[in-house]
């Protein structure tokens, strides 16, 4: 028999425990709608003919990418900013393939690409060493299997009139989904996603992390990213922030990318993140004050107790299985645990058959995002030996 005391102690940590899930899924988003509903985007911005629209660099590290290297550089040159004004740095690791043969027969048409071919060294460190040969005041950031839209770079770029703002996020899109995997949930998370930033944006000036494939800083707050860093633009969006400075993303910047649809391939993906996650939890520790306001509430809310639910997971379900005899609720709240593991095995099952139920996915895709995030804390645990990386396989 639990003393009454400790029975109280049990049930104070379980309800807690539901209550972070819940609130950084559920409450978080909500509680940003009220902060944002006053609120407008950043309105002092530059026209697109304006004199003074700044010259922009463009990095792009590149590893095998000639199957969307093309349409990549194409997509870059057929946006309406003007030619003169941009510049393309674009460092291959050690590519094998024909990369380096497709950017450099693009040279003949664009001057302004510089091509550097480096030895091996992963993403992180040919963005350090472009960013080195950049001297535009704004760099664009962007991955190989993401296509601008016609006014994409002006969206990116025209916020920086206002001197507060030292970041902008794109508004990446999947046009394409299939059924059969989990195309579409990782589809509908990433709106999501780009929704929850755009809000912490306008309500905060702390979009907390611009999705990689497509983001802009000023240059003068790049911060070079360590060596074996994983998630190298999550660190540089939160140094913009722990310099003063703000961060928002632009709904307007769009820009496509092909989801996976593979679920281990997407596993793979964000077991990589997940790892990284955690070396910038412990590295923006000091975001985390209450001093830091707006930031440290986003950054608490959105990230770290995200990054934590595997973990509350397993202490909910151990909480619960001591709780179970204690009442009727904690005999509910066991069998909803087990239906809802019942349900990823379900899902598999009828998978087999052709059968795609939507409802049953999204439950599969939230319980291997948690996977991922645990494995990826093991990854951390055990030490990060290199941040060399392999493009997820697109187009599938």
């Amino acid at each position: 028999m639990i003393p009454s005391y400790v029975l109280v102690l049990l049930e104070i940590a379980f309800w807690f425990s539901c209550f972070l899930v819940i609130q950084t899924y559920v409450i978080f988003p909500k509680v940003l709608d009220f902060f944002a509903r006053d609120k407008r985007q950043n309105q002092c911005i530059w026209a697109l003919h304006d004199e003074e629209l700044p010259h922009v660099d463009i990095l792009l590290a590149v590893y095998n990418e000639e199957a969307v290297i093309e349409k990549k550089l194409q997509s870059i040159f057929d946006t309406n900013y003007p030619l003169t004004h941009l510049h393309v740095y674009i460092g291959s690791d050690a590519s094998t393939d024909n990369t380096n043969a497709i950017i450099q027969k693009y040279q003949k048409e664009f001057p302004c690409i510089k091509l550097t071919i480096f030895e091996r060294s992963g993403k992180s460190q040919i963005i350090n060493a472009l960013s080195r040969m950049s001297t535009s005041p704004v760099i664009v950031c962007t991955d190989a299997n993401v296509y601008f839209e016609l006014d994409t770079l002006y969206h990116l770029v025209k916020h920086y009139k206002e001197p507060s703002i030292g970041m902008i996020g794109g508004n990446i899109l999947n046009p394409d989904f299939k059924k059969t995997g989990i195309s579409f949930q990782e589809k509908k998370y990433l709106e999501r996603e780009n929704r929850m930033k755009y809000l912490e944006g306008i309500s905060m000036g702390a979009m907390i992390g611009a999705f990689g494939g497509c983001f802009s800083i000023r240059r003068n707050l790049f911060i070079e990213v360590p060596q074996n860093w994983l998630v190298d633009d999550f660190y540089i969006g939160m140094q913009v922030l722990r310099q003063g400075k703000k961060t928002i993303n632009e709904l307007s910047a769009i820009c496509t990318e092909d989801v996976s649809n593979k679920m281990m391939e997407e596993f793979r993906r964000k077991v990589r993140i997940s790892a990284g996650n955690f070396q910038n939890l412990f590295e923006f520790s000091d975001l985390m004050l209450p001093t830091k306001g707006g930031i440290a509430f986003c950054f608490i809310s959105h990230k770290v107790i995200r990054w934590i639910t595997p973990f509350l997971l397993i202490f909910i379900c151990m909480l619960n299985l001591i709780l179970y005899k204690y009442g009727f609720i904690y005999k509910l709240a066991l069998y909803g645990q087990v239906a809802l593991l019942a349900s990823i095995v379900l899902d598999h099952f009828i998978r087999s058959f052709g059968i795609h139920v939507k409802l049953l996915r999204f439950i599969t895709h939230f319980y291997s995002m948690n996977v991922a995030l645990f494995v990826g804390f093991i990854r951390y645990v055990m030490g990060i030996k290199t941040s060399l990386w392999k493009p997820t396989e697109r187009n599938q």
